[in-house]
């Protein structure tokens, strides 16, 4: 965590509230609830908002796979009203976190990503976390871009996929 010695700007804590592209009244907060609402957003994906084999196509795996990280990792989830648009998660993983976010399709490209990427990376510092990484498809240019304009670096290059990193 950052302190009075420590050159580390501090990151945005969540709760965060703010207004998004469309005009809508979105909040970030740190997630520590059940499964369903999540299941329920992910419900909403199609082929073509799934990377990298998630989230996973069926309910029971979903759920699965929803209860995981749940259990395992520091969450937090922007709202429209009551109904949830994204999630973000930092799953440990040996001495770092590796980040997963998802924004419902309906949702995306109107800065909700931008939002919960930086709580998220608040939260984590806030809990001790000095280091992050993620994967991305090289395809994905959008999510490229949002991890790049958080400070992520690309630090592998494989045929298919990106890993970038970045401190906090």
């Amino acid at each position: 965590m950052a302190s009075g010695t420590d050159s580390r700007p501090q990151l945005p804590r969540p709760s965060k509230s703010f207004v998004d592209r469309e005009e809508r009244h979105v909040t970030v907060r740190e997630y520590t609830g059940g499964a369903a609402p999540l299941v329920e957003m992910y419900g909403h994906f199609d082929t073509d908002s799934r990377s990298q084999g998630v989230p996973p196509r069926q309910e029971h795996r979903v759920r699965t796979w929803v209860d995981d990280l749940l259990q395992d990792g520091l969450n937090v989830v922007a709202r429209h009203g009551e109904t949830v648009v994204g999630h973000a998660v930092l799953i440990p993983y040996d001495e770092t976190s590796e980040l997963a976010i998802f924004v419902r399709p309906a949702y995306q490209a109107a800065g909700i990503g931008t939002q919960l990427i930086r709580c998220l990376l608040g939260l984590g510092q806030a809990n001790g976390l000095s280091h992050v990484w993620l994967s991305v498809s090289r395809s994905n240019r959008i999510a490229m871009n949002l991890y790049r304009s958080a400070g992520f670096e690309i630090t592998l290059r494989d045929r298919g996929e990106y890993e970038m990193e970045r401190a906090l």
